[in-house]
């Protein structure tokens, strides 16, 4: 006979969310060694990157004048510089792989600068007569202490890496936008701020104005780049209130969102830089098709990734259709190019 009471099922219920519950205990020490692990890192950041500051200082104002250096004082400045100078690219060589390629490409950079700086002015000295201290020398070693000071500034792990990264995209396409809306705005020469009529040789010359037809085509285009604009903008917005960078797969996303909205300002910039007069349509028509590859598969990718809840599928599908919309403008508007 079968039981009227299911005691067997919810007993089963209760094992599993038990087992659940403990496994989540159980991973609590390892939650904790990655706090601990990443504040271990940033205190290393800081000390190892001030250590070089410290460094670079030493060398430039043992240089800084008469009389040069000892033998044995330049090989125990030349020592302590190497030392930590290592030890700033052991920071980066020792950042797991895990934390993310958005996070340790900015490492990378921001490491290389403090390099290149020391580089720069060992150089300078080497070159310059023990004199005074040259105004060459004292860039070189303010250039140090701010490529040091800049490590202090990097994102904490990849969602503030990448929120990074694609802040700056935005400010390139926001600037592309408003250039191109300020040369169509001013109804004349869009180049009228570069050179004037008769270093043309041609005074008033209709080739570097827009035909009425490249209006037409411009009107689309610039949809496209709003488009660009508003994309980045929301997908900013969308990975500062959603993303994580707490699991490989949440990091990888990320990794994935910053690598394709990378694309989009080179590709705005293409298509922004073919609408300038005289216009080549068709020119325009492939530059157009390219942002659009561009920016479909940034919505792909978006709409995939766990910054994406359901709450944030609205703006993605709009976003989608105001795209279509406006490539099939620049296409009708093209067709006789073809």
């Amino acid at each position: 006979m079968r039981s009227s009471g299911g005691g067997p099922r919810l007993c089963e219920a209760e094992r599993m969310e038990a087992g659940a519950a403990g496994a989540v205990l159980a991973l609590e020490p390892l939650r904790h060694l990655r706090e601990v692990l990443r504040a271990a890192l940033s205190r290393m950041r800081g000390q190892t990157f001030k250590a070089t500051s410290q460094e670079a200082t030493k060398l430039s104002l043992a240089f800084s004048r008469p009389p040069l250096p000892s033998a044995e004082d330049c090989q125990k400045l030349s020592e302590g510089v190497q030392n930590t100078v290592l030890a700033a690219a052991t920071v980066y060589y020792c950042l797991p792989k895990g934390q993310g390629i958005t996070l340790r490409k900015m490492v990378r950079d921001a490491t290389a600068e403090v390099v290149d700086g020391m580089i720069q002015l060992t150089e300078v000295i080497l070159s310059t007569q023990l004199q005074s201290v040259s105004q060459e020398q004292l860039i070189s070693t303010g250039s140090v202490w701010e490529a040091c000071d800049q490590i202090s500034h990097l994102p904490r792990d990849n969602q503030a890496a990448v929120l990074s990264a694609m802040a700056t995209y935005l400010g390139v396409v926001r600037d592309a936008l408003e250039e191109m809306e300020q040369a169509q705005g001013e109804d004349q020469d869009p180049y009228g701020d570069i050179m004037e009529d008769e270093e043309l040789g041609s005074p008033g010359n209709r080739d570097i104005y827009w035909s009425e037809a490249d209006r037409k085509l411009l009107g689309p285009c610039m949809g496209l780049m709003k488009a660009s604009k508003a994309c980045l903008k929301k997908l900013l917005g969308a990975v500062k209130v959603h993303g994580k960078a707490d699991t490989p797969e949440h990091v990888a996303q990320l990794d994935d969102l910053a690598d394709i909205t990378n694309e989009i300002s080179p590709s705005v910039d293409d298509l922004a830089l073919s609408m300038y007069p005289p216009t080549n349509q068709l020119a325009v028509r492939l530059n157009a098709a390219k942002l659009v590859s561009v920016l479909k598969k940034v919505l792909e990718i978006t709409k995939a990734s766990h910054v994406c809840p359901p709450s944030e599928e609205g703006w993605v599908q709009f976003l989608g259709d105001a795209i279509d919309h406006n490539m099939d403008k620049i296409k009708d508007f093209t067709q006789s190019e073809l």
